[in-house]
């Protein structure tokens, strides 16, 4: 991952145009005339051989004859030649290189990458728009037309949808601070950009237009990182598995499930839209500023018809109506042409008057019984909704948090009334079905930040039986086997302490007869076979066998139907259990796989024989935690019936949602791992039981954790450190970490604060913290001490952080330790083991900012071997730099 000379790509100081002509409709000669047409106040330089002059100005017969090197080289010339050009442009210095040519294959793009990676030239594309600047004037494009200045980025892996968005938002006046049209990403890919553009002040949100995700680690990273700093709306195309497998192959079209981008973008603290006019008014939405903090709508309007459609949209998008309090409504009575809507909306009189309207928002609004206010106003010939809306506006300055959405219907009637909400900052919308999706739109990225900062409270994680989990692993490697049996399989849940039904193994019917007897009856019998997935399929599955005459038919019959609909399938023998005798639970089906993108994920939904058939589930990437999982779980159909309903009482929430970080630790444990099928773990208010379960495993385990999308936990760096004064428990960081690192701050002298912090804090705030405690493990680290005793455990004495830029090579440093515990040499063990991390993850400079009254750490740093240097902008500050490369030499 790599930001390096990206600002070539934006903001260079010289262009070569190589592949440039004056061919009417000739790609080189647009690409002329947008270089030279845009207002780009550096030289443009273009070449070839066959030209005199481009446009007015001097055609260079080859890059030798250039007269400087070029910071930004755009290519347009034939596939087979670039990578010499892009090869030659490097040795020269230049920084970064747009390859419009097509027609690359596997191979042609594998030699582009390497003619540029030994000089770090970079390259967008090949097969691409281009990039454009508006800000720098810049249109290294094809593009048909130069896009306004403006504070949006746009990044598309399509170069028609690039020009189709341009030709949208160029009708609406809407401006660009970047576009980017990436092609096959030979080099520079969306996890590049968005990495560039989290920093770029220029880019108020930033717009996604998707295909396939390359490298998840990296897209996962950069999208977290950016995503805490501005919007980041995305559309990704492919939803279907039909549609999903007309995408373009080179750039890995179709691979990866579309609920699993659902999963990594939510994730990523993304908002994913469906439409191209949803994404700007996405974008938009957001601009506002509004944060419901929840999905009820109370709605206000002088329209039945109006106020229907409203609730039809709510319903449809998952959100739900406020339900308003009797003191509410009867503050309402007055203003209200008749009684109580039955459907829950406030219903004014067609031509209600602006008072009513006021009186309407000043009720709802002070009842605080809703997340957000839907004001709504149909035309009348006798009343005015100018007037209306001008009331709604004042109501809103003084609603405080309450966001307040409109939606005036109509046309020129409502034209004075929009640009009354426009110049009062109140969002407002034309059509019912819009208002209420931008709201859906603010809930769900709501959630999705929330989701990326909250935090987990902490829970020891539970005891795994490692023996045990050993010897099944191996015995099934030793034996050549990738699939484990239900037996071996609900052992290896059980090593997990996830609960199973004692089950046990007949090699012939016989036996199952007699295993059942002893077992007690009723009895379940299964079929046992490592080539059969799904066994009710195949007539694999008998419950309720009363005694052994029963089993032994049953199992005799289970034979031939197995063997007459699977023939081939080898068959091992027979299980047999206790039937369950739960009547309130409910069927689940929870499970671990590996998507060919993101790595491992998990699955949660109903559970039972029709589970594919219902095809209610949720998935989640792990690893997971309680808040997570329980996210996962009210996302699915089945989390109604799990809350409890007439005389069922509810499941235990917490026990499923436990099983599912128990799954997610699984994956991370055992590389091993590829695909775990638990169908159906019962779970009621008693806990939860998984009746039946199957594991599949890798044919290796050599991409380790490699394989994940995000980093889970890495428990191998806990480990214990001394000093001459103490020892010290030194472990990663985890986000439930959060209480205790305030607790630390809090403990510790206000003066100490100011030193690490560089300003006065009495506390950290939430938001803050979650930053601090909430990484991905990929890019950042931090290590905390704990005492070394158990007992005390869970008491952050000192903490130490290092932040890679995307490049990897340079890190940033930061270390507090809490001011009772100074003098007992912990600060310089938390810089040692940084460092000694930083040298393990092969970055060779580590620096860091330090103030200048800041003695003790000066001293530390010294005696560790840091370079010192005033800081350029502020004398106050010291800048320390610690070569790693050159001390691991030394």
């Amino acid at each position: 991952m790599s930001i390096r000379n990206l600002d070539a790509l934006f903001e260079p100081r010289s262009i070569a145009l190589i592949g440039a002509s004056n061919r009417p409709g000739s790609v080189g000669a647009v690409l002329a005339r947008n270089l030279f047409g845009s207002g780009f106040d550096g030289p443009v330089m273009p070449v070839n051989p066959r030209e005199a002059s481009i446009r007015s100005a001097v055609c260079y017969p080859s890059l030798d004859a250039l007269p400087m090197v070029p910071d930004l080289a755009l290519i347009a010339t034939p596939a087979a030649g670039v990578p010499a050009l892009v090869s030659d442009l490097g040795r020269r210095g230049c920084r970064a290189a747009v390859v419009i040519s097509s027609g690359f294959d596997a191979a042609g793009r594998a030699a582009l990458l390497e003619a540029a990676r030994p000089h770090l030239l970079r390259v967008v594309g090949p097969n691409c728009l281009g990039v454009l600047s508006p800000p720098a004037s810049l249109n290294a494009s094809f593009a048909h037309l130069t896009p306004r200045k403006g504070d949006l980025a746009f990044v598309s892996q399509s170069a028609a949808m690039a020009t189709t968005v341009l030709d949208w938002a160029d009708v609406r006046e809407i401006g660009f601070s970047h576009v980017v049209s990436t092609g096959d990403m030979s080099d520079v890919d969306i996890g590049d950009l968005l990495d560039h553009l989290a920093l770029d002040a220029r880019a108020r949100a930033i717009l996604l237009y998707l295909e396939t995700v390359t490298d998840a680690r990296k897209f996962m990273t950069a999208a977290r990182i950016a995503a805490r700093t501005k919007p980041v709306v995305v559309i990704k195309a492919g939803r279907n598995a039909g549609s999903a497998a007309g995408l373009r192959p080179e750039i890995g079209g179709g691979r990866g499930a579309d609920d699993v981008y659902d999963a990594a973008f939510r994730r990523a603290g993304m908002l994913r839209v469906d439409t191209l006019r949803e994404l700007f008014e996405a974008v938009a939405t957001l601009a506002t500023g509004l944060r419901p903090s929840g999905d009820r709508l109370a709605v206000v309007t002088n329209s039945d018809a109006a106020g229907t459609l409203a609730l039809d949209a709510l319903d449809g998008f998952g959100g739900r109506l406020a339900g308003l309090g009797d003191a509410t409504w009867r503050r309402l009575a007055p203003i209200l042409p008749g009684p109580p809507s039955p459907q829950g909306l406030v219903k004014l009189a067609p031509d209600a008057s602006a008072e009513a309207y006021a009186e309407a928002l000043a009720a709802i609004l002070e009842a605080g019984e809703q997340d957000a206010v839907l004001v709504m106003n149909c035309p009348q010939a006798i009343a005015d909704g100018t007037e209306a809306a001008r009331a709604t506006v004042e109501r809103t300055r003084v609603a405080r948090r309450t966001p307040i959405l409109t939606c005036w219907l109509g046309e020129r009637a409502a034209r004075t009334a929009r640009r009354v909400f426009a110049a009062g900052n109140v969002p407002t919308y034309q059509t019912p079905d819009e208002t209420v999706r931008a709201f859906m739109q603010l809930v769900t990225y709501r959630r999705n930040q929330d989701l990326l900062m909250q935090t987990p409270a902490a829970v020891a994680p539970a005891g795994v039986d490692r023996m045990a989990v050993e010897q099944l692993v191996g015995r099934a490697r030793r034996e050549g086997r990738l699939v484990l049996g239900e037996p071996e399989s609900k052992a290896l849940l059980a090593a997990y302490g996830i609960a199973t039904v004692p089950t046990e193994i007949a090699a012939d019917p016989g036996e199952a007869a007699t295993l059942a007897s002893r077992i007690g009856f009723p009895v379940a019998l299964k079929i046992l076979s490592p080539d059969i997935a799904h066994k009710s399929d195949v007539g694999g599955v008998r419950l309720q066998l009363d005694d052994a005459a029963m089993v032994r038919e049953a199992a005799e019959h289970m034979v031939r139907t197995v063997v007459e609909r699977q023939p081939g399938a080898r068959i091992d023998g027979f299980t047999v259990q206790a039937m369950v005798r739960r009547p309130n639970a409910s069927e689940l089906r929870l499970g671990m796989s590996t998507d060919p993108v993101f790595g491992p994920i998990i699955r949660f939904g109903q559970g039972g024989t029709a589970a594919d058939l219902l095809d209610d589930r949720a998935v989640g990437l792990p690893p997971l935690n309680g808040v997570l999982a329980r996210d996962m779980i009210g996302r699915t159909k089945v989390w109604r019936l799990l809350q409890g309903y007439r005389e069922r009482p509810p499941a235990d929430i917490d026990a499923i949602a436990e099983t599912l970080v128990t799954l997610s630790r699984m994956a991370a444990d055992l590389d091993c791992l590829a695909e775990i099928d638990i169908n159906p773990l019962l779970a009621d208010g008693e806990g939860v039981l998984a009746l039946d379960a199957r594991v599949v495993l890798r044919p290796d385990d050599r991409a380790g954790r490699q394989r994940f999308a995000i980093l889970p936990y890495p428990e191998a760096l806990e480990t214990e450190i001394v000093s001459r004064k103490g020892r010290f428990r030194l472990r990663p960081i985890r986000p439930e970490d959060e209480p205790a690192l305030v607790r630390m701050v809090e403990l510790s002298d206000p003066e100490d604060v100011r030193l690490r912090f560089f300003a006065p804090l009495r506390r950290i705030g939430h938001a803050f913290a979650a930053r601090l405690t909430q990484i991905d493990y990929s890019r950042e680290m931090a290590f905390v001490a704990e005492p070394a005793e158990s007992s005390a455990q869970g008491a952050i004495l000192g903490v130490v952080r290092l932040i890679a830029d995307p490049d990897g090579e340079r890190a940033e440093f930061g270390v507090m330790v809490r001011s009772d515990q100074k003098g007992r040499g912990l600060g310089r063990l938390l810089m040692e083991a940084i460092l000694a991390y930083a040298r393990r993850q092969g970055v060779g400079t580590v620096h860091g900012e330090v103030l200048a009254e800041n003695a003790a750490m000066l001293s530390m740093a010294r005696r560790i071997g840091f370079r010192q240097r005033v800081h350029p902008d502020d004398v106050g500050l010291r800048v320390l730099e610690i070569d790693l490369a050159a001390q691991g030499a030394g």
